[in-house]
This record gives structure tokens, sequence and C-alpha cells, in this order.
């Protein structure tokens, strides 16, 4: 044992301890007969290496730094709940505890968070750390923590790195993970002690998965090189309030002006590409030097050419391209850079649920991971007092203490993302060892930073700032060469060195979100809840409110920047324009949120939080409410019949599989005489088929194919390169062409995206780009050219047959001729991988790490948000990274489940154990009460000073 711990069990196990175990030791032996038949290394891994990280759960341990004694109760499923006396033991112990079962993944995110991966896998991270040094998120975190957090908040943060601390204290490698002895076959990285700062920079990496617009903000301009303002602007619709109801309808936001005046809010009302047209015609405009040039400048020929800015457009459409391809080289942890990322929660009232007491459901969509983003546990002072004030259960992120979302002994919350706009992009004029800023040369804020690279020599960089924050575009060489070569109109400022890339970005701020997950945990109404959200500062998220004393509530809380009237955020701003800059912050009482509606629910799945009378502009790209809207409907189906909602209700309503867009295209395409037997033999899978997308379905199967092909075919082949899938390539007509081209005139493009970032991604925003374009069945959109033998199309429905027989053949070659076999989740299914050894280790290691695959129901823009980009394949690339529904009115009958398992430990029982059961929409008992937990307890774990 390490020195400063010491054990005794002398415990029998129970009967379902002892198949656990049986089957953890045939898992394990398996492992090692594979690895030993096959791999050279295979003399050096045996049982004990692969058992030897797992943790003790039983017994007792001694632990330097504790006050009292703590108890580690952990259930079947290796879910802890921790009992304490004070505040500190209570984080002491949930550290130690995280460490035993996910110190690598802690590790890896710490390693990720201050661009340091290198260190542990040696060259092939040094671009990823020299993006993420640019950033800065562990700068930035340590600021906060020295400059911004309470007394308290630093109290349970050192509490916990003591607890992570205690655990590696003696340890091997390979005592901690099966990982690090992998690890250790190519170099000698030790891991080293666990610091408070470490826990609060895995905030910032939230936060960048969770960003808001970035993404479509680099896409719109991309698009300009081959789209025209009007093209564009059906590309990005106006979120649809007539039929989609926002977050707030009966809300409030307090003496709140009704004027736009300049400096106090965007002057445009909040919703979805409000102003995008504009922006998207000013976009090389703007970017290429003529600041304050009007919206509208660019001639809407079809191909984008910027008037009298052509070259500066293309100067910016390479080093957005630039960007993106550096943004999608980034670890697999950080996800899957927006792509859409969102989440379901919502909330009913008493008044409606068969408790007569609130029902809160949420279940966040992340890309997948493994293990799970999430960390299931219980926070428990045996008393709660002025020294221990916590009694908690919930969801958190392995390495960081507390408790994200879930509740407490009065109230439950949940999180969506909100969508809010927090980060623009500026085009900055270089010059010499400056940029250009309201026509004088600025000098960069500088600093060098050193990466370590193992196995290798260490390569220094200096990361370049300017007042509207770091350059990302120095993290590209070819970026900087464009740069220097972009021409420029008369316009714009002189060339000089060329132009860069810079990110403002309210995470680059230092601010206070830890001080509020520690509030929420302890918050005991709403008011206290309130001023708890006011402190979550970054990311902004929509956070769904109830309590046991019968009141249900929403808040928007966030750091949301304020911009110059006529600079909304949607496109790429001209940074030496001092007009462009953000002009402040509203304030948490200009915030919507809403008490106790009158309606008696409320839903938040990241549609528009406000309606348009809102005063000020918090995005321009919401979601366009697909899943917000069929969860009211499926609510207000049970309300107003007269019926209870109950918590078997609510998981039914998580896991509502149905297609809004089959509901609104399946009637048009059976009406389609496609000719060929085959293809009517698929098309016949439509009729009757209730749009529901089971994961045996083959009509969903051909659906989502026919979906996939329409996209493809009306959209997908008329985008820019930078957006097409990597490697896909076309025929395609000259950019500085206006008019018809001779097919020898064509020039081949490929793609240049990867598939799971490509457009068209399929999700809401393309169901509503569709759904407009419905009744204009003559559109330009509905074009398309004669590939080969493939006929071409000149309206709505001859492309949709085209669509049809694409897919029936698409699914022949990937499914077989007989649609007796077709079903949606053979093309539909979940991969779960290790994000580092995994993906970059040896084949035999990435066969001992990952799992899978699952075949799943679901898809884009339903309730049972199973993502899948359209542009790439079927392949699940973001889902519901847990689930649950708290019980208010009976908290012990609340019901969570998460993604993969408790345990970090690859060959450990509880390494997936979850993922079955997520997979068929399950969810498991969720123990709070003394009296609860200690039934379901199997193992415990006495912790002792």
């Amino acid at each position: 044992m390490p020195p400063n711990t010491t054990a005794s069990t002398g415990q029998k196990p129970g009967k379902s301890g002892r198949k656990k175990g049986r089957k953890a030791r045939l898992i394990v032996l398996v492992l090692v007969l594979a690895i030993i038949g096959g791999v050279a290394y295979g003399a050096y891994w045996t049982v004990s290496t692969v058992r030897a990280s797992f943790p003790q759960t039983k017994g007792s341990l001694t632990l330097d730094g504790l006050s009292g004694p703590v108890d580690v109760k952990r259930d079947e499923y290796g879910i802890p709940q921790i009992y304490a006396s004070s505040d500190e033991d209570l984080f002491m112990a949930q550290g130690y505890v995280q460490a035993q079962d996910r110190f690598y993944e802690m590790d890896v995110r710490r390693h990720m968070t201050a661009g340091r991966l290198s260190e542990m896998f040696g060259k092939s991270q040094v671009d990823n750390d020299e993006f993420l040094r640019t950033l800065g998120w562990d700068r930035i975190a340590k600021e906060e923590y020295d400059t911004k957090l309470s007394a308290s908040t630093k109290k349970y943060l050192q509490a916990y790195a003591r607890g992570v601390n205690a655990y590696l204290k003696g340890k091997e490698g390979e005592e901690i993970s099966l990982e690090y002895a992998a690890l250790g076959f190519s170099n000698d990285y030790k891991p080293q002690e666990w610091t408070p700062v470490d826990s609060i920079s895995w905030l910032k990496a939230m936060a960048w998965d969770l960003r808001g617009n970035m993404k479509a903000e680099i896409d719109r301009a991309l698009m300009t090189s081959r789209l025209g303002p009007k093209q564009i602007a059906d590309l990005y619709p106006e979120y649809p309030y007539d039929r989609n109801r926002a977050v707030v309808q009966e809300g409030q936001y307090d003496e709140l002006t009704q004027t736009f005046e300049q400096g106090s809010g965007s002057g445009a009302s909040a919703g979805a590409g409000t102003g995008t047209a504009g922006a998207a015609g000013t976009a090389g405009a703007s970017a290429g030097g003529a600041a304050g040039t009007s919206a509208g400048t660019s001639a809407g020929t079809g191909t984008g050419a910027a008037t009298g800015t052509g070259t500066a457009t293309d100067a910016l459409q390479t080093q957005l391209s630039g960007l993106q391809e550096v943004m999608e080289d980034l670890p697999a942890a950080v996800g899957v850079n927006g792509n859409g990322i969102g989440s379901n929660s919502w909330v009913v009232g008493g008044a409606h649920t068969i408790t007569g007491k609130p029902l809160l459901a949420n279940d966040p969509h992340l890309s997948p991971s493994l293990p799970s983003v999430w960390y299931q546990m219980g926070l428990h002072c045996r008393a709660v007092s002025a020294k221990c004030q916590f009694d908690v259960s919930g969801y958190t992120f392995a390495g960081m203490p507390g408790v994200i979302i879930g509740h407490n002994k009065d109230i439950a919350w949940g999180l969506t993302n909100s969508g809010i706009d927090a980060t623009d992009l500026y085009l900055e004029k270089l010059t010499g060892d400056g940029y250009l800023y309201d026509g004088k040369v600025v000098p960069f804020e500088t600093r060098e930073e050193t990466i370590k690279v193992a196995g290798g020599a260490s390569k220094k960089i200096v990361v370049r700032e300017t007042n509207n924050g770091p350059l990302l575009s120095d993290r590209a060489d070819e970026l900087v060469k464009v740069g220097k070569k972009a021409t420029v109109d008369t316009a714009a400022p002189d060339r000089g060195d060329g132009y860069a890339i810079a990110l403002r970005w309210t995470a680059l701020d230092p601010g206070r979100t830890m001080d509020a997950v520690f509030a929420m945990d302890k918050a005991t109404g709403w008011d206290d809840f309130r001023a708890a959200a006011a402190l979550f500062e970054v990311p902004s998220q929509n956070l769904v409110y109830a309590d046991t004393r019968n009141h249900i509530g929403y808040t928007l809380p966030g750091r949301i920047p304020t911009r110059a009237k006529g600079h909304d955020g949607s496109v790429p701003a001209p940074g030496w324009d001092s007009k462009y800059r953000w002009t402040g912050y509203l304030e948490p009482d200009e915030l919507p949120y809403e008490y106790d509606p009158k309606r008696g629910y409320i839903v938040a799945a990241n549609q528009a939080a406000v309606g348009k009378d809102y005063p000020y502009t918090l995005t321009t790209d919401w979601g366009y409410g697909t899943r917000s809207q069929r969860i009211t409907d499926l609510i207000e189906s049970k309300i107003k019949g007269g019926g209870k909602v109950s918590t078997e209700d609510m998981r039914q309503m998580q896991t509502d599989n149905s297609s809004e867009m089959a509901k609104l295209l399946v009637p048009q395409l059976l009406k389609i005489d496609v000719g060929d037997k085959d293809v009517r033999e698929a098309q016949k899978l439509l009729e009757g088929w209730d749009y529901t997308q089971d994961a045996d379905s083959a009509a969903a199967a051909y659906f989502n194919a026919v979906w996939r092909n329409v996209l493809k075919l009306a959209f997908g082949n008329k985008l820019p390169k930078e957006l097409r899938v990597k490697g896909q390539c076309l025929w395609v007509e000259p950019v500085d062409t206006t008019g018809p081209v001779d097919d020898d005139r064509r020039v081949r493009e490929c793609g240049l995206r990867d598939a799971d970032e490509a457009q068209p991604d399929g999700g809401d925003r393309w169901f509503e780009v569709v759904r407009t374009l419905m009744d204009d069945q003559d559109s330009d959109w509905w074009t398309t050219p004669e590939n080969g033998t493939r006929p071409g199309a000149d309206n709505r429905d001859e492309l949709f047959k085209r669509a049809m027989i694409d897919a029936r053949w698409e699914l022949t070659a990937k499914l077989g001729k007989d649609i007796d076999t077709w079903s949606w989740g053979r093309l539909h299914r979940l991969f779960l991988k290790n994000k580092t050894l995994g993906t970059e280790g040896p084949g035999f290691l990435q066969y001992a790490l990952n799992r899978g695959p699952w075949k799943l129901s679901g898809g884009e823009a339903a309730v049972n948000a199973t993502g899948w980009n359209a542009a790439g394949g079927y392949g699940v690339v973001w889902v519901p990274s847990m689930r649950m529904v708290v019980n208010l009115g009976d908290l012990d009958k609340s019901r969570w489940i998460n993604l993969s398992g408790a345990s970090g430990h690859a060959y450990s029982a509880h390494y997936t154990d979850q993922t079955a059961k997520w997979a068929k929409g399950e969810l498991l008992p969720w123990s709070f009460s003394k009296a609860a937990v200690d039934k379901s307890t199997t193992d415990t774990l006495v912790l002792k000073p």
C-alpha cells in the first residue's frame, strides 16, 4: 500500500459482488489471452498489470489530512455516495474517490486544457498544444483562482486537490491506470500532483464545446466564395416563432429599456437570421477592409464575389478555412466543436403531475466519450450545518469538485446550451511588430511558451494578442503566408505584413463560474438559485429549476456581450475599426427569466430563449426549435387530455424517436412515380410508417438515406470546398464566372472538412431550410445537373426522385439488396472510444480500450437526439450524454443513467455497465435519502484520518 494509507477488509462479498467478481476475472483473462496471443508486448501484460489500478471499495483506508471519518458507499453500478462531517472532508474524499475511478481521464484533461498533451503523447500533439497555448485556458484559470473566486471556493478546491494527491502518493503509473502502463513502453511520463487550477481549467474546455455561433460565423464567411447574400440567407432562415415557441413566454426582464441605444445593445431583434443576408454581403467587404461599408455590397451572382474586394475576400476564405482545419485537429475530448451540440431540459409543475410536485428532466447532448464526460455521485453532510453545508447528488466532471447538474434536498436543476453568441472573430491588419487600430499601429502583447515533447526536443512559440484577443492564425504557417500576400482594394488599410484572425471570447476573461457551482449545490429556493446563477458566467446556459415547495422556473445567466449598432456578431468583423468592438455586457437583471408560468411547464431545448420583442441581440443563431416544440406537444397532449404526467412519461418523452422532417417530406415522397421496381420497393417502406426512428426500422433507414441525398443534391454539391467532406470531389464552375460554363471549363474541387464537421449536417437548421423552400417547387436550389447516367433535376419533385433512387442504391451497397434485412440501427451505430490511446494507440490497445458498436434509435433533431452528420454518413457523432428525471415529490423515486459507467478502468465491471440500458432508453434508480442509499449499497469504504 502507499505509505500514507493503511487498509483492512475482512468483509465477505455479497452474492452480486461474487457474480461481478467472476465476470471481471473472466474479462481480464480474455484480455490477457488476446494480448499474449497476438502482441509482442504480451509478456508484460499480465492479470496483475490489468487489475493493479482497480480501486479498493471495501474496508478502510487512512488518509492524512482528514479531520474525521468519511464513508464511501457504492451501489451495484459503482456509483459513490460520500458521507462526511465537514465540507473539507467531503471534498477531499470526492477528490480521492474520483481519482480512484478516473485519474487517467483527469490527467489527460488537464494536459489538454493546459496545452501540454505533447508531454504525454509526443510530437503528434504539438500542433494541438500550440493552439491551446494560444487560447491560454490554464492562464485564465489561474487568474480566476488568484483574483475572482471566493475564499470558500478556494478552500473546497484545495481540499479536493489534497484528496487527489493522497490517492497518487506512492503509486507507480501502472497502479493508477492501464493506460500509464501502456505509455511506459514509449516514454518515462510520471503523473504530477493535482492543483486547484487543474479543476478550474476544465470549465474552459466545456465552454469551448458550447461556445455558441463561432462555427456558423466561419461557415457564413466561407460561403461567400460561391454564394451570394440571398442564397446565404436562404440557408440561415429566420427563427420560426409562429411555429416553435421560445423558452420564455410569460417571463420578465427587469426594467429593460425598449429603445435601441448604441452601446446598450445591437438594436436588432433576437430572432435567428436577423441581418444575415446583409451580413453575408458584407463579409467580404468588411473583412477586406471596407469598414463601414453598408450591407449588401456583394454581388448576388451566385459566386459571392464581393464588389471591389474579391481578393480580400479570398484571403479571408483561406484564413477561415485554415482556422477550421486547426480546430478540427483538436483532441476529440474537446468535442465535435459545436456541431449540433445542444440538450433537452424541461420541467412540469405539480398541478400536472401524478405526485402533485414538479418533475424535471435533462439530457445534455455532447460528443460520445469513453469514459463518459459525466461522473455520477452524491455528496452528503451527515448533518447539514455551518461546518458542513452540502447534501447534493447528481452529475459532475471527473477532476472537479461539487455537482454540476442534479438536486439537493430542496431544489433540482438542469442545464442546456443557450447558444448565446459569446465569440467574435476579427480580421486584424498586421503592420510591422503591431496591428492597425483606428489608424494607429499598436504593439502586440506577446508571451513565449515552451512546449515539452515526450521523446523529442522542446518547441518554443510566441503568442501574439491584439486588443480583441489572441491571433489564432499564428498557429498555421499557411495562414501567415496568405495574410502577407493578400491583395485589398483601395478602401482597406495598406497590406503591410498581411492579415490575421483574432478571437474575442468571454471565456478568455477570468470569471466566477466555479463559485456558481457550489452556490447552486447549496441553494434552498428560487432566490438562492437565481443569485447562484448570476455567477454562472461562462458558458451561458439555460437553467431550468424546480423545488419541493412546488415552484418551477427558468433563468438565463451568462457574460453576454453587447455590440455597437450594425454589428450583430454573425460574421467576422474588421479589427482595425473601433466601432466593431464590444461595448459592454448585459447586466443580470437585463436577462430573461420565468417563474411559475400559468401554463404549468417550461421547455428549454436550445430554441430561441426569448421572443422578437426582446431588446437585445443574444445571438443570430438559435437552434430552430424542432426538439423543443416536439417536447411541448408531448406535454400538452398529456395534460390537455386531463392526464397527469409521471416519471415514466418523462422518460418516454426523452426517448421519443419521431422525425419531424419525415412528417413533412414523406407525404410528398409517396406521390412521386419512381418507375424502377427496386426503388418502388423501397418507397413502399414509407407507406404507413409512423415516422418513428427505431433501431429496427427499415423505413427509418430508407427515409434518412433519402434525406441525406436530398441535402447533398440540393445544397451540399453547391457549397464551397471548405465546407464539403474531405476527399469528396466535384466538377464545378470556376469561382470567377457569372454565367453558364462549358463542361470543358469546369474545375475539379475536393472537399476539405472532416466528415463530422461538414455541411449540410442535416440538423434542424436544414429542416427549416427545406421547409421554407417546399412550396417553391422551381427554386434554383432544387436544380442539379446530370451525373453520368443519372438524370439531373429541374424542380423539387425531380430532385426528390433522384434522391430516392440514389438512396436505394446507397443502402443496397451498405445493407444489401434485400430490404427485409435493412434497419436504421445497422446504419446508425455508436462506437465508444478512449479519446487518447483508443484512437492513436496500437491496434491491440484500441481493442482493449474501446467498446461497441451499439445500434441506436433516434436521430438528428429528434428528442432522442443521437446525432449524425448527413454530409459525412450515418454514424453517431453526438448523443444524450446522460439522462435524468428528478421527482420532487419523492427524491428517492428519481431516475438517472450515464452513457458509460462510473469507472475509467478498461476492464472494471463498471466501465460500460450502463451503456446497454442507456441505448435502450432505460433509467436506473437514484437513491438520495440515507435509508435509500444504505439499501442500495453493495460496497462500503471508510476513509479514516
